[in-house]
């Protein structure tokens, strides 16, 4: 764990089984055993046992819970035809296939065992309403209609509350001890719950603002309203010297993968590391970034023995700006899917109430805390070869 901004701003990356710093299963177990009155989740997928135990036991305190899951992970395919096993009816065995689902690794039987639980335990379970993806990995802690209820915090990141993401695969987390922040992500927990998903224009009081935190400035976009894209490129524009960047999935449908292009062309270095499953695929933007003299790396389980994905995705700009959250670089998840970023710190000395005063020093311990990460994945992976 990192601390920034007085405390007010803890950052983790995980897994420590592939030799980051923290245990990201322990650090969302923690964030939900802190909750005084409520806890507001959106997440794509719940397979975690510890993640769920601490989410059953903070009902069972009388923490008020409610939480929307991506429903893909929650059904299951119609049953086949069953053939009946030794001394048993064809009815038998279809009650069988229909009330006692086995549990094996290729089936979502976690899944919902852990949704059982939770709606046993009293916990408001709903699943999302967009036919494209609902990506959300964030917790909102004691805060709700508008008002702080104890001490409001917020976490989010890259990673889902899945065994995978928190012990195998590489991913980041990032808990703000402030009501603005939490305040920007009930708004959009509350447009869930009023059954909103995807698209929907706000109001101009709702648009994105910055807001500082202890001389750190902090921008929260959702996508799709705020059109996190461009904020991205915004920011990248701001560039002087040097970008780095650690994506899961980055495709030539965005518009990222162009502006990396000019900044090359203006001089700016720039390395980036892809998952290599995703960085293979023909509509990565691999070999189109790699021809402009950028350096591509793609993560290799060789090099780091019990990698299942890179799920980062995060880019640092100088030692100013962090780029992090949920969002992946495609036109999908900047158009259609339920997304969230936020972008930490700033090289301009903004005025006050508009982000300002920025506090330098701390916004470049920040970039060099996700910089590190980034640059021991890098030695961990291998250039990019065409295919």
């Amino acid at each position: 764990m990192a601390i920034f901004a007085q405390g007010k701003i803890e950052v983790f990356c995980g897994p420590v089984e592939l030799g980051a710093p923290d245990n990201l299963e322990q650090v969302i177990v923690e964030f939900i055993r802190g909750a005084e009155k409520t806890l507001d989740i959106a997440v794509q997928e719940l397979d975690n046992e510890p993640i769920a135990q601490a989410l059953l036991d903070a009902a069972l305190k009388g923490i008020d819970i409610r939480m929307f899951m991506e429903q893909d992970y929650l059904r299951a395919e119609r049953p086949p035809k069953v053939a009946p096993k030794a001394n048993q009816t064809q009815r038998e065995a279809e009650l069988a296939a229909q009330w006692d689902e086995p549990r094996r690794p290729a089936t979502l039987r976690t899944n919902r065992d852990i949704l059982a639980a939770l709606l046993r335990c009293g916990v408001d379970v709903k699943t999302d309403l967009n036919p494209e993806i609902f990506h959300q990995k964030f917790i909102v802690r004691d805060y709700r209609c508008g008002k702080s209820l104890g001490n409001p915090a917020l976490l989010t990141g890259s990673t889902n509350f899945t065994e995978t993401d928190t012990h195998k695969n590489l991913n980041h987390t990032i808990i703000f001890h402030d009501y603005r922040v939490a305040r920007a992500y009930a708004g959009e927990f509350a447009e869930l719950m009023g059954g909103t998903f995807g698209a929907l224009r706000l109001r101009e009081e709702d648009l994105p603002k910055t807001i500082n935190i202890k001389g750190v400035p902090v921008r929260v976009l959702f996508a799709p309203d705020d059109h996190p894209e461009l904020e991205i490129i915004k920011q990248m524009l701001k560039a002087r010297s040097r970008l780095d960047f650690a994506v899961f999935t980055f495709a030539v449908s965005s518009g990222i993968d162009d502006a990396l292009l000019m900044l090359r062309l203006a001089g700016i270095d720039i390395q980036g590391v892809l998952d290599a499953g995703q960085g293979a695929q023909d509509w990565a933007c691999t070999p189109w970034l790699q021809a402009a003299g950028i350096e591509v790396f793609v993560s290799d389980k060789n090099k780091l023995p019990g990698l299942r994905k890179l799920h980062h995705k995060l880019m640092v700009i100088d030692d100013d700006i962090v780029i992090a959250g949920s969002m992946n670089y495609t036109g999908p998840a900047n158009d259609y899917n339920d997304e969230n970023i936020f972008v930490l710190g700033n090289p301009y000395d903004l005025p006050k109430g508009e982000g300002g005063p920025v506090d330098h020093a701390e916004c470049k311990a920040i970039a060099m805390f996700f910089r590190n990460e980034i640059e021991r994945i890098v030695a961990k992976s291998s250039l990019f070869v065409p295919g």
